[in-house]
């Protein structure tokens, strides 16, 4: 216990430390570029530990190593200043604006950066089985798969004149498919071919058709507070039944849970050499797209294959995937303001060392997929329009280019004072939850 809490720590220092650091970097680089001087750039927070003074700007390093931050010379409307053009308000609006922009940009490029060096060192992460032969191994409640005279156990040899298919084959032309069109099977059921033609409602549903992937039922964590663990479950479980029933893919466990109706589901889970059953009361939550379903908080083990790509391409999905995950979480804070989405389901410092963590000991590409999704979130929250990020900075000059003039300072105070204390209830309640979440019997 002690070993991984120090693993945590560890952890949550490099990630999110590298992460601000980045982004105050951002602010640094643009502001030299436009002739502020910067006064100091800190690795951390703090009293000063070491440093060195280069021209004006004393680099250094300070005792609280999460982060960092750059003083730019008159960047204080409450402070005195001496109205020299090297001071950051004697700079154009246009140009202060950049400055704040800078630091969420160089987030964002740097997740693109992460995201592409890994696809071309590491490969692009593609789930296992869709390399794999259609073999059907579960069919979800109401599928269409037994009445059209598909088995368990059956191999699929062909559909509509694809031999062998895989499945990413099989969802590739199934996708491409319309309403009212013609499936041909050929499937293998022992020694003899079984011939199917059916006319899905929407054939694009490939799991009614031929039911789930095989996705190993492996936990791969599982969250603090929640069912799972009070349950007894631990990471490395591998459920084989639900309430009796045999469980042999990951989406035969989520459709128990979901039909729950909250009452305790029996698990029996394989842990190394032992079976364990255990019970586990599924809870009420929301999924990220404002959902309200039944969770136990536990997540499978992916189960990826690596695909290399050549530069040109890594960066193209970089931007891709760092694009999705952008309007992902845009999405998120949306649902926030209107309460579909709740405060519970973020995470503070606190939930992120625990990620950070748990990453670690995954392996250094989760690492930096890990690293790439938290530059993303701090680009994108920071560009909200809030008091005191870099949004809300934003936002207050374009009101003043607006107004043609400069707000008053007490003015300028009391709206940085707004988003403060907006900012730090925020992150109460967030850690609050996460304390809650790591105590016993909750």
């Amino acid at each position: 216990m002690a070993t991984e809490v120090l693993t945590n720590v560890v952890a949550v220092i490099v990630v999110l430390g590298i992460m601000i650091l980045v982004h105050e970097w951002g602010h640094f680089m643009v502001a030299k570029l436009f002739g502020v001087r910067v006064e100091i750039f800190s690795f951390g927070f703090g009293p000063r530990l070491w440093g060195r003074r280069h021209g004006p700007t004393d680099y250094r390093l300070s005792a609280l190593p999460l982060g960092g931050y750059v003083k730019m010379a008159g960047d204080n409307p409450a402070e005195e200043r001496s109205g020299a053009g090297d001071e950051f308000l004697s700079k154009p609006r246009w140009q202060r604006a950049l400055i704040a922009i800078a630091g969420p940009a160089m987030n964002i490029v740097t997740a693109v950066v992460l995201l592409a060096g890994t696809f071309i060192v590491v490969g692009l992460p593609y789930p296992a089985y869709l390399s794999r032969p259609v073999e059907v191994v579960a069919f979800p409640k109401n599928s269409l798969g037994p009445a059209a005279d598909i088995h368990l156990g059956d191999r699929l040899v062909n559909i509509d004149g694809i031999a062998n298919p895989t499945w990413e084959q099989v969802q590739t032309h199934l996708g491409q498919a319309t309403p009212g069109t013609e499936i041909k099977l050929e499937l293998r059921r022992g020694d003899e071919l079984v011939h199917v033609s059916m006319t899905p409602p929407d054939p694009q549903d490939v799991d009614a058709i031929l039911g789930y992937p095989p996705v190993a039922a492996v936990i791969d964590q599982v969250a603090p507070g929640m069912p799972a663990e009070r349950g007894g479950m631990r990471d490395g479980d591998e459920v084989v039944q639900c309430n009796g029933q045999p469980v042999v893919t990951w989406p035969q466990l989520v459709e128990t849970i979901r039909h729950s109706n909250g009452q305790p589901v029996q698990m029996l889970v394989r842990r190394g050499d032992r079976r364990i059953l255990l019970q586990v009361r599924p809870v009420l939550g929301q999924t990220l797209r404002g959902e309200q379903v039944w969770q136990i908080g536990a997540a499978p083990r992916p189960e990826a294959v690596y695909r290399r790509l050549g530069p040109v391409a890594a960066v193209q999905q970089g931007l891709m995937a760092s694009v999705a995950v952008g309007r992902q979480i845009y999405g998120i804070v949306g649902k926030l303001f209107v309460g579909k989405v709740s405060l519970r389901q973020l995470q503070s410092v606190i939930g992120i060392a625990r990620e950070s963590g748990h990453a670690v000991r995954r392996g250094p590409v989760a690492l930096i997929e890990l690293m790439a999704m938290i530059s993303l979130n701090l680009a994108i929250l920071n560009l909200l329009p809030i008091p005191i990020l870099d949004g809300g900075h934003v936002l207050l000059l374009l009101v003043e280019g607006g107004l043609r003039r400069d707000l008053s300072v007490a003015l300028k105070e009391r709206f940085v004072q707004v988003g403060l204390v907006f900012l730090l209830v925020i992150i109460a309640i967030v850690m609050y939850n996460d304390v809650l979440r790591l105590l016993p019997n909750r």
